[in-house]
């Protein structure tokens, strides 16, 4: 499953932000640094913790840590929402319980991917399939649970 190109998401989709949002805000979010870099900035409303392998990389409104497990460690307790990349999310899909997942029903030319879901590990527990106001394609919002 493609999940961007050039450290940039393939497609505009405003329900997705506007979902993304609805759904992170008030909670942790963990991220690769590239990711970070994409965004541009710390997102509001949310706990911003950014990997990253450089000892020097800083950023103000961030906190940095050096692993997925430095990360965890952070929030442990809390609902927290790992955002990317795809390095981050190979490492963060054994340890997650949940995943909330926009299944977007076009292709994208891409360079990032998202791992596979295996059905023998996961189920989904939801599904809401939307059409886009402002694109040509269908989508939906999709919940799986660890089996």
């Amino acid at each position: 499953m493609g999940i961007g190109i050039n450290n940039s998401l393939p497609w505009k989709l405003s329900e997705d932000m506007a979902h993304f949002k609805s759904t992170t805000s008030g909670h942790p979010i963990i991220m690769g640094r590239k990711t970070f870099d994409s965004i541009g900035r710390p997102l509001p409303k949310r706990r911003n913790i950014v990997i990253s392998r450089n000892p020097e990389w800083q950023h103000e409104g961030v906190e940095c840590v050096h692993s997925l497990e430095d990360a965890c460690k952070l929030v442990a307790g809390e609902e927290a929402f790992v955002i990317g990349g795809t390095q981050i999310y190979q490492q963060a899909l054994p340890l997650s319980s949940k995943l909330i997942v926009t299944e977007i029903h076009s292709r994208f030319n891409c360079d990032a991917f998202f791992p596979k879901i295996s059905a023998e590990e996961w189920t989904e527990v939801s599904r809401d399939a939307r059409q886009s106001e402002q694109n040509d394609f269908t989508y939906a919002f999709v919940t799986y649970q660890r089996v």
